[in-house]
């Protein structure tokens, strides 16, 4: 019992990337769970990982553009409204815009490295 652990979202303090891109973060070994608050007009810029994604949108809508569409967004993406899960298998590259202010439920499988040591400048840098 000694690895059981009970966190509140609201003890944790908001990690500001951008001034568009804030989130908290909690993870164990094998296992990751954030909250995203994505303001209007945030891009998430195109990225891959070796991490399984789940995105689980609370409220707000991400539109996202996967695969070769995530380097030159146009017509062809996807958009994930409150209620909405999108499935992004390991090595898939993918962008995404917030298009209206939102929060999201990100889990990984195993954890970001990067999000954990703050290496992840593609997120830092982003508008």
């Amino acid at each position: 019992m000694s690895d059981v652990r009970l966190q509140s979202w609201e003890s944790l303090p908001v990690e500001e990337l951008n001034p568009l891109i804030g989130r908290r973060l909690i993870w164990s070994d094998r296992m990751m769970l954030a909250h995203v608050y994505l303001k209007q007009g945030a891009i998430v810029p195109a990225h891959d990982h070796h991490n399984e994604q789940f995105t689980y949108v609370l409220s707000g809508c991400l539109r996202f553009w996967i695969g070769a569409h995530a380097d030159a967004p146009g017509d062809t993406y996807v958009d994930v409204k409150a209620g909405d899960v999108l499935v992004i298998p390991p090595h898939v590259r993918h962008r995404a815009e917030a298009l209206e202010d939102t929060l999201d439920v990100d889990i990984f499988d195993p954890p970001r490295q990067d999000w954990i040591d703050g290496s992840d400048a593609y997120l830092r840098a982003a508008r």
